[in-house]
């Protein structure tokens, strides 16, 4: 099975499917590829190119209803994760005293010049957060600000050149930012809306009608995966220690943990124990379809 991923944090429960060896218990085997974009997702579902992929749940219905890019019916086999997103601004914005949305709103309505903003995908959850993050402190996201699509891991090279004054993306490019000195975290998405679903495993509608098998098959090893990373604070630990590997998110190991087991800074002073960080099966994160 061709599962894609973009490197997230919240690619885990795939990833350790695979490397615990829950999908063998299953009766199939799970090759977990590294994609370079939210579009290269998409074309490669389309085509069929992958089996099925860790998606924003935006980018499935965006494909279903024909958004953005072709069209074709499509499956949402279950949700990976809720909360665990965050949206960052440069030290720039920082240093001109724009530290949260009402003073973000109070420099750009100087007009000093155009500020530029960075989501992942147009249909995706990531544009939906920084747009309405905006909106509600009075920021026009269509009108006052330039909005750019970046995938991912290039987010935080983006922003240390200067091609971008924020940005919204999932972890761990927030809290590398912080570390990389380049950024801090004005809000996290569950702040926006606390434990928000996030993540999904998608599949064309004609793969899941032409192997339901297989399809429950990676529904039961992917969900045992969720469950075992949300059992301790070990298998957390040991799941961002796998998944920060070159082959998966490529970053240092505690970039990956700290936000991973609740440990938040904002890159102000800030520091907490958050509540509502990323969940991959407890507390009602893993919702299911109707059965197949």
């Amino acid at each position: 099975m061709n599962i894609g991923f973009i490197p997230l944090t919240d690619c885990s429960s795939v990833v350790m499917a695979s490397v615990l060896g829950l999908d063998k218990k299953y009766g199939i085997k799970i090759n977990a590829t590294k994609e370079a974009s939210w579009a290269g997702v998409r074309d490669k579902l389309v085509n069929g190119e992958l089996h099925a992929a860790h998606a924003l749940y935006g980018l499935i219905y965006g494909v279903h209803l024909g958004i953005g890019g072709p069209k074709k019916d499509m499956a949402v086999l279950m949700t990976l994760n809720n909360n665990g997103q965050a949206i960052t601004l440069s030290n720039e914005l920082r240093d001109k005293g724009a530290t949260d949305g009402t003073t973000l709103s109070k420099l750009i309505a100087k007009k000093e010049r155009e500020y530029t903003f960075a989501q992942t995908f147009p249909t995706g959850t990531h544009a939906m957060w920084l747009y309405y993050w905006m909106a509600a402190h009075g920021i026009d996201p269509f009108k006052d600000v330039k909005t750019i699509v970046v995938p991912p891991p290039q987010m935080v090279a983006n922003m240390r050149v200067g091609n971008m004054d924020g940005y919204c993306v999932g972890e761990p490019w927030n809290q590398r930012a912080i570390v990389d000195k380049i950024g801090f975290t004005a809000t996290t998405t569950q702040d926006i809306w606390a434990d928000h679903p996030e993540k999904v495993l998608g599949a064309t509608a004609d793969f899941v009608a032409k192997y339901p098998n297989t399809a429950r098959a990676m529904i039961c090893a992917i969900l045992e995966a969720s469950q075992w990373i949300d059992a301790s604070p070990m298998n957390r630990s040991k799941t961002a220690e796998t998944v920060a590997a070159k082959s998966y998110v490529n970053t240092d190991t505690d970039v990956i943990r700290s936000r991973m087991i609740g440990q938040y800074e904002n890159g102000l002073g800030k520091t907490w124990t958050e509540k509502n960080y990323m969940k991959f099966f407890n507390d009602g994160a893993v919702e299911l379809p109707l059965p197949l």
